[in-house]
């Protein structure tokens, strides 16, 4: 059973993983991707509210990052990557 269970574990963390890679592959990151290479703690502050596409970005300066939008007084993020990371690994 453990066996079972640390397969599924490593099989998720290989999906996410190459998740992860392709949506690097597909964007450009004034940051170089710290969020990823710091292994996830040099993260700009967002939180997920249930978009597909977007968090809310929660950031001091959301006019400075080319991935922050903004509708009427909110601000959303628009970062792959940062999505994935904010609704995968509730970061």
């Amino acid at each position: 059973m453990k066996q079972a269970v640390l397969a599924a574990t490593v099989t998720i963390e290989t999906e996410l993983q190459k998740q992860i890679e392709d949506i690097i592959d597909t964007i450009q990151c004034p940051k170089n991707f710290q969020c990823y290479t710091s292994g996830f703690t040099k993260l700009c502050r967002a939180r997920d509210i249930g978009l597909d596409s977007f968090v809310a970005c929660l950031g001091r300066d959301p006019f400075a990052c080319k991935f922050s939008i903004r509708f009427g007084e909110l601000f959303f993020c628009q970062c792959a990557l940062r999505v994935c990371i904010s609704k995968k690994l509730r970061k």
